[in-house]
């Protein structure tokens, strides 16, 4: 019989174990270009996601919807229902909620890869570090938790596209033209990008040589949250070099700029297993798409701890 995992038991798990999760994945041997490519089917009022991967004696599947639509409706713009299999019979071990796995899991992605580069900034930064989070929904929200709950954080500025008054994660809310937003950019040390623009929010020569930048908006080709100008004197950590070509607008766009090179991606796998060293004196760029090995480990990781704690 199935456990059926509600959002509030996918949650359960933190920030912390979400994020081991990840990493544990990559260092047993997981290789994310092996992956099989998510299938996206266009529907009449949006898409619909399959997104299905085995591994270490588990099978699992996302099916998610995206209805650009809906926030008008006041429903979600995105659902999504997760079934994870035992890899052995092939029976159904767990449902879980789609939503808060992916909610969990995304930042989880993110911070996993630079997880070194975010403990030295903390060291270096005594009051603890300076965040600018473009994006006030569920994801800029989730990167705020996720940082938090693995270095101490001084001040979080989040930044929309009118302003108005701060989520209760932030310190203070600007808007997109707001003039004091070029200083808080300067002087970050986390830039994270969680939004549904399609042109950059960041301008690019405003970030820090030391910071670490966070995009995880876009994942189509023709889509940008960071401009060609950031991407090129970037170190730039993708997922898989061969779905970030084909889904990351950030990276293709810089690409056919000719302003990044693509054999220069590095890839989680690879910071994994020690392949490549990151220059401490450039920008670090972590681009996720979103990978379906990624909810595989981390609904893994919720079934076994076995939801809430009461």
């Amino acid at each position: 019989m199935s456990v059926v995992l509600d959002a509030q038991d996918v949650l359960a798990l933190g920030p912390v174990a979400a994020v081991a999760a990840i990493r544990d994945a990559l260092a047993r041997g997981l290789d994310p270009d092996a992956e099989a490519p998510r299938a996206v089917l266009p529907l009449a009022r949006g898409q619909g996601l399959l997104m299905p991967s085995e591994a270490g004696g588990w099978y699992g599947v996302k099916v998610a919807t995206v209805a650009p639509g809906n926030p008008a409706r006041g429903l979600p713009r995105i659902n999504a229902t997760y079934l994870l299999h035992d890899s052995e019979t092939l029976t159904c071990a767990a449902i879980l909620d789609g939503v808060a796995l992916t909610t969990l899991r995304t930042p989880a992605v993110a911070v996993a890869p630079c997880l070194s580069r975010l403990r030295a900034l903390a060291g270096s930064s005594p009051g603890g570090l300076r965040l600018v989070v473009f994006g006030a929904g569920p994801q800029g929200e989730g990167h705020v938790r996720t940082i938090r709950a693995h270095v101490p954080v001084a001040e979080v500025t989040a930044v929309t596209r009118r302003g108005g008054a701060p989520p209760a994660w932030a310190d203070r809310h600007l808007a997109a033209g707001d003039p004091a937003l070029a200083g808080r950019v300067r002087a970050a040390d986390v830039v994270v990008t969680a939004t549904s623009a399609r042109e950059p929010v960041v301008e690019g020569r405003l970030v820090s040589d030391t910071a670490v930048v966070l995009a995880v908006g876009s994942h189509e080709p023709s889509v940008r949250e960071l401009d060609g100008a950031l991407m090129a004197r970037a170190t730039v950590v993708v997922e898989s070099r061969e779905v970030a070509l084909r889904e990351a607008g950030d990276v293709v766009l810089a690409v056919k700029e000719e302003g990044l090179d693509p054999d220069s991606l590095m890839t989680m796998a690879g910071l994994s297993r020690s392949e490549a060293t990151v220059p401490a004196d450039r920008p670090l760029v972590v681009k996720t798409t979103g990978m379906a090995w990624e909810d595989l480990a981390v609904a893994v990781a919720v079934y076994r701890q076995g939801g809430r704690k009461t």
